[in-house]
């Protein structure tokens, strides 16, 4: 609110009246200003209205005498770190006043109640009513003033859900509700509608700060939870839906199984690979081609060598004193078996882990055929 424009004269005459209303002795004063009894603090809604009821009379007065007086009439509001502001004034049977604040009655009437309409936050503060009068002869009849209180309350603003986490099974969450603007304080409840009816309480609501706990999610827990903010003056609510999710899970647990899976083969591949690996040279040593290029000299074999090695298999033996008559010409292409050595017979060396060598004919002239 902001103060009634005026000139100088009648600034002047608001201080010199609340000056005779404040300090003016008790015993000259015939006129008694009233409020009900008790009431010294009112409260209302914000948008509503409020009356700020208020009489006069004179100690001693005859009932029905006619009032012959002459009224002004103040209203003022005080705010804490504010400077006093006029509302509504009524001097000379003339009226001003600020928009949305007028007299209940008529004037000139005792009933000096003020309305106050289309009541907003910054509208709270005392409210002081003054009250001069005097007779037709400009005789001063008394003076006096009372002070209202108002306190004008807000009912919630819509809140704002949020849900705070993912929803997984097996984790936990937090729902929150929030209301910008309230007087006094919001209160919040958080509860599920039919049919899965249920109500939240402390610890996992927190009724100050409008938040809600689950923990340990499950997939019946998926719903609808509405938040209801609340005071003494009205109330308003919102909603969030939780869709409790298993499908991140079970795809984790899959791709871990599939991993296992996977190294698992891996490794025994690389076991296998290995082993064929150590194999090889054993096989190519084994192997002898039948284009083998023969060795332009006989290497006779050592005598006296019939030797086993100690894994069964021969390595030296020495062979009989010919392969046979020189005149015998073996068959072209034909590769004859290496003959027992040192008299040692075959199913003997067999025994013993020996490997049988197929060994190349030779020429008369010691090349192999």
């Amino acid at each position: 609110m902001v103060s009634l424009p005026g000139s100088p004269a009648t600034n002047l005459l608001q201080v010199l009246f609340l000056g005779l209303s404040i300090f003016a002795p008790g015993t000259c004063a015939q006129l008694q200003l009233h409020v009900p009894a008790g009431l010294t603090r009112l409260q209302a809604v914000e948008g509503a209205e409020v009356i700020l009821p208020a009489w006069y009379t004179f100690h001693g007065e005859v009932a029905s005498a006619p009032p012959q007086e002459v009224l002004t009439l103040m209203w003022f509001l005080e705010q804490k770190g504010k400077d006093l502001k006029q509302v509504l004034a009524y001097i000379n049977e003339a009226t001003s006043s600020l928009p949305g604040v007028s007299l209940v009655y008529s004037m000139p009437s005792r009933n000096v109640s003020l309305r106050l309409q289309s009541l907003q936050e910054k509208d709270s503060g005392s409210y002081r009513c003054s009250v001069n009068v005097q007779d037709r002869h400009g005789v001063n009849m008394g003076h006096s003033s009372k002070t209202l209180e108002l306190d004008v309350l807000v009912p919630p603003a819509p809140p704002s859900c949020h849900l705070l986490g993912v929803p997984r099974v097996g984790t936990n969450v937090t729902l929150s509700c929030r209301s910008p603007r309230s007087k006094p304080a919001a209160q919040y409840q958080w509860e599920r509608p039919p049919p899965s009816s249920q109500v939240f309480f402390a610890p996992v609501l927190d009724a100050i700060r409008g938040s809600l706990s689950l923990k340990n999610l499950s997939t019946s827990m998926s719903g609808v939870y509405i938040c209801k903010a609340h005071n003494e003056v009205g109330s308003a609510h919102c909603n969030v839906t939780l869709e409790v999710s298993t499908g991140p899970v079970a795809a984790v647990v899959a791709g871990a199984v599939v991993g296992t899976l996977v190294g698992l083969g891996l490794i025994a591949g690389l076991v296998l690979l290995y082993r064929r690996q150590g194999k090889a040279p054993e096989e190519l040593a084994n192997d002898i081609k039948e284009d083998a290029i023969a060795p332009r000299t006989q290497m006779p074999w050592p005598k006296g060598s019939d030797t086993i090695s100690k894994n069964g298999t021969l390595s030296s033996v020495t062979l009989a004193p010919a392969f046979g008559s020189p005149q015998s010409h073996p068959r072209p292409g034909a590769l004859t078996p290496t003959p027992s050595p040192g008299g040692v017979s075959s199913s003997a060396l067999n025994r013993k882990g020996a490997v049988p060598v197929m060994v190349p004919a030779q020429s008369q002239a010691g090349s192999l055929v």
